[in-house]
């Protein structure tokens, strides 16, 4: 008994330790972007700062962009099948019990959203219902299929559209169109217009840029590879485990560089839009995925090697916080960045914005190890516990 304590513990640290990098790595990034309002100060203070921002853009979108979403998004298939499993063991079925649980995961995301355009906790409520559906289906079978969705299925059909219609020329785009309402009211609007124009303009920018950059259907697959790491024990040190990861290592290590240097170069060769844009979500999608397996390997090997964890650990109670650290990078970023609040955007530049992230990290690292000596979830994760099992004793 004391050994299967043991071993989900492990593999429940060391989901909490990828889980908070991966929400450091996006708040980072919103706070670079201004938090989905791209106004700049026109000057910088120094001229060194030209090169710090360009290094701390570059650097950042390269590390964590299309990355650490997807590393949060496996945790979420991966966190169902912990709930789900253990529900089964009790004798029990989670599914519905899920269903319900994603209903109030879109009402905290319509909370959310009233603050912030870039929101996915809405998508991942709509889209999280794969999980119940294919929880007792065959691991092959969720593998096949989740394979088929990261495939974007969707921008091949185009690319081979295009292909067979030389005269065919793609519309403009609907997230461009939504956006650039939302970013006029970010810059101009009171805050409760900021607030009405979120709730529906905000929402469907976000929407159609997750369909037109394949997040729509990578996202559900990765929630299902996220549970098939769960049935296959993948977060747990074994010989097997360790092999299996250093294969994935060398093998993603093989796949990003050729593919991200292929993608780089199709535009010196590919002049026609209706070709190349697909072309390069697919490749792009292909290569930030590799990517993703190299962050996540090198870490499992590093967290499970390393005799002291004591730096991986710090990031264990900010995982286990995810959702109040991404609810307050919301509330507060818009807070500070937007025209309802202080609008920082107009005096901090790129590296300023950078510094104003890690200070921002840091201060909910402080706040994340403080509440969880005193509480056992966080606010708003002991909020959706108790709301998931409202009515009915576990």
């Amino acid at each position: 008994m004391e050994s299967k304590i043991a071993e989900t513990n492990a593999r429940i640290d060391v989901a909490d330790v990828l889980r908070g990098l991966a929400v450091m790595g996006i708040i980072l990034l919103h706070s670079i972007e201004h938090f989905n309002f791209y106004s700049f100060p026109e000057e910088v203070p120094f001229e060194w700062m030209k090169f710090t921002d360009q290094a701390i853009w570059r650097g950042l979108f390269f590390t964590f962009s299309n990355k650490a979403y997807a590393v949060f998004a496996l945790l979420f298939g991966f966190s169902f099948y912990i709930q789900d499993n253990n529900q089964q063991r009790r004798g029990k079925d989670f599914r519905l019990r899920f269903l319900w649980r994603l209903f109030i995961l879109f009402i905290i995301g319509q909370f959310n959203a009233a603050f912030f355009t870039g929101e996915i906790l809405t998508m991942y409520a709509i889209l999280g219902i794969i999980l119940p559906i294919f929880c007792r289906m065959s691991d092959r079978t969720v593998a096949i299929f989740a394979t088929l969705l990261i495939l974007q299925p969707i921008d091949w059909a185009k690319l081979i559209y295009a292909l067979c219609n030389p005269d065919y020329v793609a519309g403009k785009s609907l997230a461009g169109y939504y956006f650039s309402i939302a970013f006029d009211v970010q810059k101009h609007g009171n805050f409760l217009e900021t607030v009405r124009m979120n709730m529906w303009e905000g929402q469907m920018a976000n929407m159609t840029w997750a369909l037109e950059h394949g997040r729509i259907l990578q996202t559900p697959g990765l929630f299902l590879f996220g549970m098939l790491v769960g049935r296959r024990k993948y977060f747990l040190y074994s010989e097997q485990n360790e092999r299996l990861w250093l294969k994935a290592l060398a093998i993603s290590l093989l796949c990003f560089f050729p593919i991200y240097g292929l993608n780089n170069m199709l535009p010196e060769f590919i002049e026609r839009s209706a070709v190349l844009v697909p072309l390069q979500l697919i490749l792009s999608s292909f290569s930030s995925l590799s990517f993703m397996v190299l962050l996540v390997t090198g870490l499992l090997l590093t967290f499970y090697r390393v005799k002291d964890r004591s730096f991986f650990m710090r990031f264990t109670s900010y995982g286990k916080m995810s959702l109040t650290n991404y609810l307050g990078q919301s509330i507060f970023g818009s807070l500070l960045f937007y025209h309802w609040g202080f609008e920082l955007g107009r005096y901090l530049g790129i590296t300023y914005s950078f510094l104003f992230g890690i200070l921002f990290v840091l201060l909910q690292m402080v706040f994340c190890s403080w509440w969880l000596r005193h509480h056992k979830h966080g606010p708003f994760e002991g909020l959706w516990k108790r709301l998931t099992w409202i009515g009915k004793n576990k």
